[in-house]
């Protein structure tokens, strides 16, 4: 059987290009710099998009390779790639078989990907595999809300209309929890509300954690 590489969400990958470059006018971007500040050595960023995160890095890094998927969205990222800073490899692949030797990185970077992946407990594994014993995991994600109304109403676009049209992506994940499942241990989180208006706000958190030494 050959390697999976290709997710197409042609439709989904057009909008959210455009959908992306408001979200960091409105505020999004200064998240993705605090994401990424302080952050060295060698780094994977899993379901980097159009390569929002890009011009964030800093001097400290010494490669980044970008896992994408998409194939619009990697060629976005491609593109971004040539005029940022820090040196970038965009590479094809899944978030669940990513193709990167065991502890071969230092940082691994989830920036609104672990929402959208079909199975988050096995992108996570995955990025426990491809980080060194020790290494760090950022994280930037929107996760279910703490209002029980909310959640409620999160689980239920969920089960019906929100993946098939935002590209697979889940509102009511608790990316938290599975993050310490997974073998990480939370050093840093907190949690905040963004969204498209005032009124209209989606829960997200953002943080660290690092690698255990302990097996899965």
């Amino acid at each position: 059987m050959s390697a999976r590489h290709d997710v197409n969400h042609p439709i989904f990958a057009r909008l959210y290009e455009r959908l992306s470059v408001k979200e960091d006018e409105r505020g999004g971007s200064r998240y993705r710099a605090e994401l990424l500040e302080g952050v060295s050595g060698r780094v994977i960023e899993v379901g980097a998009g159009n390569g929002r995160n890009f011009s964030h890095y800093p001097a400290s890094v010494t490669q980044v390779v970008a896992v994408e998927p998409e194939p619009r969205l990697r060629a976005s990222a491609t593109r971004a790639a040539a005029t940022a800073a820090a040196p970038i490899e965009v590479v094809a692949g899944v978030a669940d078989r990513l193709p990167a030797d065991d502890g071969a990185f230092d940082v691994g970077i989830a920036s609104l990907v672990l929402c959208t992946v079909p199975d988050a407990d096995a992108a996570l594994a995955e990025l426990r595999r491809v980080i060194r014993p020790g290494g760090e995991l950022r994280f930037y994600e929107h996760v279910i809300s703490r209002r029980r109304g909310a959640a409620l109403l999160e689980r239920a676009l969920d089960a019906t209309l929100y993946p098939p049209l935002a590209g697979g992506c889940h509102l009511a994940r608790d990316t938290v929890a599975a993050i310490e499942d997974a073998g990480f241990e939370i050093e840093s989180s907190r949690r905040f509300g963004f969204g498209p208006s005032a009124i209209v706000q989606v829960a997200h958190v953002i943080g660290t954690a690092r690698r255990l030494e302990r097996s899965s």
